[in-house]
């Protein structure tokens, strides 16, 4: 028995300008309840629901989608085997990899990062949890709407070698209603940029969510020199676990340290410090020494970790010391803390719209006028080297 829905009328509202998305996994519940999240959305259009990677493969060219939802876990043609060869099939497609929280999935959604995935969500382990989770399908309709209207206006980011919202527990809503995603489009007013700073900064702060893992993996990795000489702090919206697998690969890859952030720890130069997933890194000052003081409070910004109380803290114990760099990602995470930043007289940088997967947190921060830069993901390295050596071009 198949379920494969190639070209299901479209609703009234769905119109040429509406994203195409196909929706494979092998629970035909799951699938089922997907499908109506997507169609009750204007501008989203379902073109295809598939039990399994062969299915997706086999229909891919006549449902013609513009964003692929791909589980992991799947008989015959499980998400990681499917994604080459969809991807084979069709260059610019978005394909969002799901999974559950576990250790094994976790590895897999960042591997399928580097083989070409554009994002991943992290799904509830039950399908009762599935059905129940207000926040899992605010990330879900968040991610296909930023995701696919970027490829619908053309833009597309090169694969990077080495993509998130954190799982929320929130209660149940009557309506979903997703947050407003800053727009990624060429016609925004011209940046006002704040003067470079005239000492070198001595710590290191990144706030970043979709397209992040990459993102950090390429700019970490060229700042040995940096990491040396001063501690780095990342919050990455990531969900327990994936956090985890996350520090392991950045270490792998940036070749210091990197781990996940324990509470009441010391910050040093020479360490990467990860904000661990569902839990806030914000930094304090014990016995005049700065530490990490982890919490569990309520969501920020729908994030937790968040960027917002990172940048909060690191002003009011570092000041005008602080390089804050704003990476790819949703929302507007990072906005509020940049501004306390740049009021303690610290300095930050945002990715640029072209490189970032979403221009949604760099761009409000940039938007805002609190950036001494705007740069695109290769720059950024070589600018903030030479910023703590000292020099200001």
């Amino acid at each position: 028995m198949s379920f494969a829905v190639a070209n299901p009328s479209p609703r009234p509202e769905s119109g040429p300008g509406s994203i195409r998305v196909m929706v494979v996994d092998d629970a035909v519940v799951v699938r089922g309840l997907l499908t109506r999240w997507v169609e009750a959305e204007d501008g989203l259009q379902i073109v295809g629901s598939m039990r399994n990677g062969r299915e997706a493969i086999e229909q891919l060219e006549r449902a013609n989608p513009d964003v692929v939802i791909l589980d992991v876990d799947m008989p015959d043609t499980d998400g990681i085997t499917a994604l080459p060869r969809l991807l084979e099939k069709k260059r610019d497609l978005v394909v969002i990899m799901a999974s559950t929280l576990t250790r094994r999935n976790a590895e897999i959604s960042l591997r399928a990062l580097a083989l070409g995935a554009a994002d991943y969500i992290p799904k509830p382990e039950s399908t009762r949890e599935i059905t129940t989770s207000v926040s899992f399908r605010r990330e879900l309709i968040e991610k296909i709407k930023a995701l696919g209207a970027r490829r619908k206006r053309g833009l597309t980011v090169a694969p990077l070698p080495a993509r998130t919202l954190v799982h929320h527990d929130e209660p149940p809503l009557r309506r979903v209603a997703s947050p407003p995603i800053a727009p990624a489009t060429h016609d925004h007013a011209p940046l006002k940029l704040r003067p470079m700073p005239l000492m070198p900064p001595r710590v290191l702060l990144v706030g970043a969510s979709t397209g992040g893992p990459q993102a950090l993996n390429r700019c970490l990795a060229q700042l040995a020199s940096v990491i040396d000489q001063a501690p780095v702090l990342v919050v990455q919206h990531m969900p327990p676990t994936f956090t985890t697998i996350l520090a392991e690969h950045l270490s792998r890859a940036v070749g210091r340290p990197v781990h996940e952030a324990i509470d009441g720890e010391e910050v040093k130069a020479g360490q990467i410090y990860i904000a661990p997933g569902g839990r806030h890194m914000r930094v304090a000052r014990r016995d005049g020494n700065p530490v990490i003081a982890l919490d569990d409070g309520p969501l920020v910004n729908f994030c937790k970790p968040a960027v917002d109380p990172l940048f909060d803290s690191a002003a009011e114990v570092w000041g005008g010391k602080n390089l804050a760099i704003v990476l790819t990602g949703m929302g507007s995470d990072g906005t509020r803390g940049a501004a306390a930043l740049t009021a303690a007289g610290g300095t930050v940088i945002a990715q640029d719209e072209e490189t970032s997967v979403v221009w949604g947190m760099p761009g409000s921060v940039a938007m805002a006028g609190l950036c001494s830069a705007v740069l695109p993901l290769d720059q950024i390295a070589p600018k903030v080297v030479r910023l703590f050596g000292g020099g200001h071009a």
